[in-house]
């Protein structure tokens, strides 16, 4: 299944039938309630909606699925029952949680409350209806606003906690034990809520303008605020603001950006400005957006903004092509890779829980291909299965969506696919998903701080995430707490010692120096990328290049220089081969020790292969490294954080890594290798030994290849010059593709700092069949294609010849 351009399609506002489709099915109140006895109770109704978006509303207990979810539900739930204090002179809820004066302890005491009250409302749990826990519950609330969370508090440690978190998690603990509270103490909580999230629109701590993820995540707090006050003019508020009626629109989650947070037409997602995030903060857009539409569907307060399409488009935009068989590709995660309890499963989890519940608003057609595509993930990850974590509204609609015989199991999305306003490449194959991590003085390397992602320090200079179906929790297990994060795949790097970054409160970034950075696609099947890395720290320098074809991805490295005495590495890979992994290495066709602690210098290596993940091809022969190596780590290691450190608990996990040397100090060194994703050991060595793919040109000024079976040229120019008879007048991507229907170009200027490029293609074009309106050509037997760069962000421009 390619990964297709999306087209635009007419809204539909009502939920009506989109429920139809297997979700929880929720009861819509008249659009038209305006007396005030029918407008009592539309709140009435939505509160159920949003008590029922946490319990999952009716369902069967016994059911295999339910029963599993409501049996860890209840073991949540009875963790915190088991350790929660409630003696008379107590002064925080749990022990381990106090003093409730830190923004940090109450915080986390709300989330655990909200469990509580959750296991409470579900039939079937532990805890289930009892009198005593609801009692508990409203006592700790009490607790909670009097000692720390409240009007008249004054805003210590981190904001999120004061805006986004307490609030949240305070709010649906109210909405599950409205019958129960005292209204003075709602009262309270909810004017403990307006201080602290009074809109969606601006943040309180320092008066920011809310966007992105944050916006979409007050906006469901202030829509509760409506509902518990039955307060129309929060509930408008809340509505509005997805949609930045304040602002003119300008921050509204319902528009494509070019510049800072949010969604970009090619699919992009930026939050904290330079950061690619679809996979945390973009989920949190997607969760808060499917969540207010859902909510407040088909009521008087529903969304109506017709440029909800860009939200429905960023299903198959912008988080399809990042999702694997159900996972989150960690290109997408940023800090989030150093949480202990979020990995790219339970990212990628998420991503399945929004898009089925933003389903219950989209047009039938666009919800029709989103089940299929969730379908295909779910039945496909037997790895991490969706179902074993999920929670009750969760298996609702995704066991509606598998046992409807008239939902087919979408495929793997095939294709490749150029991110540029996120420096973000992905190549897919039916087998196989490759995902390229870029940064550059547009998009952040890494993001650090609140004592999250301590040792982030290569994650944007060109690792190369690969993803094969066998090895679905590559990542998931513990890969970023015992990963050598010296040696991330695909990166070259100096190396000297780092310093933990991050470790202190607050978020930062680093933004490197280059410019260049992201690439071209052709087609939708090819793709040519290229950064200029300008190591932190350090006097290294490369160019550094990638091809992508159906099979194979073709790495090439020059201009290699680094005067600081010290080694300078490019790392082929660093395999993640879990706790007990002896999976076979054969380089040349030799098998190699499966001993730990094993290591050998290979002189002139042709290609390798590793069990259970693929081939390694090294066109001319290069001098390999390779080590077996059982690596010990713990989560607390790279992350502290008040609710997302992980534990000092060692974990112990296997690994194999193949690295060039470039030595000490080297003065325009290069590399050139080829990664086969799920390609066999025979079909690695038919590969090396018929290079469908030829290196022409490997240089500071040009790095390019050729697959001859596709008829592709793919270059990245990054100075005038020439290669193979095609001429570029400048720093630029191009993919040439030639075949006996026709020729297409494809050309981006990814350092974005020239209003033009004029290349010469070198064979004859007789006329132009289509091109884009900043592509012009003058045919003939040397034709000229000049393309108007300037201003398109790195985007491809793109023509077809005759």
């Amino acid at each position: 299944m390619p990964m297709p351009h999306v087209p635009r399609l007419s809204r539909r506002s009502v939920l009506g039938g989109a429920a139809a489709a297997g979700a929880v099915l929720l009861a819509a109140p008249p659009a038209s309630a305006a007396a005030t006895g029918a407008a009592a109770d539309e709140y009435d109704t939505l509160l159920m909606r949003a008590e029922q978006l946490l319990t999952g509303g009716e369902f069967d207990p016994a059911a295999p699925d339910f029963a599993a979810a409501l049996a860890k539900l209840s073991a949540d739930a009875d963790k915190w029952w088991g350790t929660m204090d409630r003696s008379a002179g107590r002064t925080a809820v749990w022990p381990d949680l106090a003093p409730v004066s830190d923004s940090a302890m109450f915080g986390q005491s709300y989330p655990r409350l909200r469990t509580l009250a959750t296991a409470w409302a579900t039939p079937g749990t532990s805890l289930a209806g009892k009198s005593e826990v609801v009692e508990a519950i409203v006592s700790a609330l009490r607790l909670l606003h009097d000692g720390g969370f409240n009007a008249a508090a004054q805003e210590t440690g981190n904001w999120w906690f004061w805006e986004i978190g307490s609030p949240r998690a305070l709010l649906d603990t109210c909405v599950l034990v409205r019958a129960h509270l005292p209204a003075a103490d709602l009262a309270d909580y909810l004017a403990t809520v307006h201080k602290w999230c009074p809109n969606a629109d601006k943040r309180v701590a320092g008066g920011l303008i809310e966007t992105g993820g944050n916006r979409a995540d007050k906006a469901v707090t202030v829509a509760l605020h409506g509902l518990l006050a039955r307060d129309p003019a929060k509930l408008v508020s809340a509505r509005d603001s997805v949609s930045d009626v304040a602002g003119g629109g300008k921050n509204s989650l319902f528009a494509y950006v070019t510049k800072g947070d949010g969604f970009y037409e090619d699919g992009s997602f930026i939050q904290h400005g330079t950061v690619a995030y679809t996979g945390t903060y973009g989920n949190v857009l997607l969760s808060g957006a499917a969540y207010i539409l859902a909510l407040l569907g088909n009521s008087t307060w529903q969304v109506t903004d017709p440029k909800v399409s860009v939200i429905f488009d960023a299903v198959e935009r912008t988080f399809s092509p990042v999702v694997f068989d159900g996972l989150m590709m960690d290109s997408q995660n940023g800090r989030a890779v150093s949480r202990m309890k979020a990995n790219d499963a339970t990212n990628g989890a998420a991503t399945i829980t929004n898009i089925l519940l933003l389903a219950l608003a989209a047009p039938a057609e666009q919800a029709a291909r989103w089940r299929a595509l969730v379908k295909g993930w779910i039945t496909r990850n037997k790895a991490v299965p969706y179902l074993r974590t999920a929670g009750v509204p969760q298996i609702a609609r995704a066991r509606a969506v598998l046992d409807d015989t008239a939902v087919p199991a979408a495929p793997r999305l095939t294709g490749a696919q150029v991110f540029a306003d996120m420096d973000r490449v992905v190549q897919r194959r039916p087998g196989w998903a490759l995902s390229l991590g870029l940064s550059s003085a547009r998009v952040a390397a890494y993001e650090c701080g609140n004592f999250e992602n301590k040792k982030a320090w290569y994650q944007g200079d060109g690792v190369t995430y690969v993803y094969v179906p066998d090895d679905l929790a590559h990542y998931g297990d513990a890969y970023w707490a015992t990963v050598d994060l010296y040696r991330l795949p695909g990166t070259t790097v100096d190396t000297r010692q780092r310093a933990k970054v991050g470790d202190a409160a607050g978020t930062r970034v680093y933004q490197p120096a280059n410019r260049t950075a992201g690439g071209a696609s052709l087609g939708g099947r090819f793709a040519a990328a290229a950064m200029d890395l300008i190591a932190d720290g350090s006097t290294l320098r490369a160019h550094k290049a990638w091809f992508t074809f159906d099979g194979a991805v073709v790495a090439l490295g020059a201009g290699i220089t680094a005067s600081d005495g010290r080694t300078v590495e490019t790392v082929v890979e660093n395999r993640h081969l879990h706790a007990t992994g002896s999976n076979r290495l054969l380089v040349d066709g030799l098998a190699q020790s499966a001993a730990q602690g094993w290591r050998q210098d290979f002189a002139r290596a042709g290609w390798a292969h590793l069990e259970g993940t693929g081939g390694y091809v090294f066109p001319g022969r290069a001098a390999l490294k390779a080590l077996r190596e059982e690596r010990t780590g713990t989560w607390a290691d790279i992350n502290t954080g008040a609710d997302t450190g992980g534990t000092t608990d060692p974990i112990t996990r296997r690994y194999l890594t193949l690295w060039l040397d470039h030595g000490i100090s080297p003065a325009n060194s290069t590399y050139s290798y080829v990664l086969l994703p799920g390609a066999s050991a025979d079909e690695t060595a038919a590969w090396a030994a018929s290079s469908p793919v030829a290196v022409l040109a490997n240089s500071p000024t040009v790095q390019a290849v050729e697959s001859r079976r596709d008829g592709v040229l793919a270059a990245h120019f990054w100075a005038p010059g020439s290669v193979a008879g095609l001429g570029c007048s400048g720093a630029a991507t191009v993919l040439v593709r030639r075949r006996d229907e026709g020729v297409e170009v494809a050309v981006a200027d990814s350092s974005r700092t020239q209003e033009s490029v004029t290349l010469t293609l070198p064979f004859a074009v007789r006329e132009v069949v289509a091109a884009d309106d900043t592509v012009s050509v003058t045919p003939g037997r040397r034709p000229v294609v000049t393309v108007r760069v300037g201003g398109s962000r790195g985007h491809t421009h793109t023509a077809k010849l005759a």
